[in-house]
């Protein structure tokens, strides 16, 4: 809930899900519906003014800030623009170090910049990136950037906000396939933020619809796409084409 004085906008309005270890949930709804707000609650980047989070059976809600550091190191975020994300003072190498020097993992700058030439192969890209500026890469090639900085402490759980929508439709499939790679070898929990059902339907375990800050239908993703029960929801479907993935 957000406001000044009087005035209040619930942006999240009594919202309870659950995210299975090692599925993708597709979280999907128009602009402002409140699908960004949910994904930095869910990760306290946001904090909220009622409810509860639980991160691997522990409530995290009343957490202070201070404590948060160790469950930071298994929840991250990749964030829409790959052009805002990154520092365009630093160096990608440094970029990819940065969060293992705050938690410490792994120990020395050799092990540091050994991880992250691993992290650039595994997202596609060669190793020397490490030594170039990120104004030096196109829009694709920075959001595998991103990609390749959040998973630098091993997470457990990633928060994909929009993460193809300031692509064109080309290099945004290029990321989601590399996204559905990525899951697998690294055995990884998605909440995938969108506002578009095909990407949502391509890479989602179940799905869930949100509009105006509450969720409207949750379920698999053939029982949504297929036989869909809100009209919201039909609303959605009807008024995006289908994309190729493959």
């Amino acid at each position: 809930m957000f406001g000044a004085g009087e005035q209040l906008f619930r942006a999240v309005d009594d919202v309870s899900l659950d995210i299975e270890e090692g599925e993708t949930l597709g979280l999907v709804g128009e602009s402002g519906s409140g699908k960004s707000t949910l994904g930095r609650l869910i990760l306290r980047l946001i904090e909220p003014s009622a409810g509860r989070i639980y991160f691997a059976g522990q409530e995290i809600t009343a957490v202070p800030q201070g404590r948060l550091r160790p469950l930071r190191r298994h929840m991250q975020i990749i964030f829409q623009d790959p052009f805002g994300s990154l520092d365009p003072r630093m160096l990608v190498g440094d970029l990819l170090a940065e969060p293992m020097l705050i938690h410490r993992e792994p120990p020395g700058k050799a092990g540091r910049m050994g991880r992250a030439a691993e992290l650039l192969r595994a997202v596609g890209l060669d190793e020397s990136a490490r030594w170039r500026y990120p104004h030096e890469f196109s829009g694709g090639q920075r959001q595998r950037i991103v990609i390749a900085r959040a998973l630098a402490l091993r997470p457990r759980f990633i928060v994909a906000d929009e993460p193809v929508s300031a692509l064109d439709v080309c290099v945004g499939a290029q990321i989601i396939n590399l996204l559905a790679r990525l899951q697998r070898e690294f055995k990884l929990t998605y909440l995938f933020i969108s506002h578009s059902m095909p990407v949502v339907r391509y890479l989602a375990t179940r799905i869930a619809v949100m509009q105006q800050g509450r969720i409207v239908e949750i379920g698999p993703v053939g029982e949504i796409t297929r036989a869909p029960q809100h009209p919201y929801t039909r609303t959605l479907l009807a008024a995006t084409p289908q994309i190729e993935f493959a």
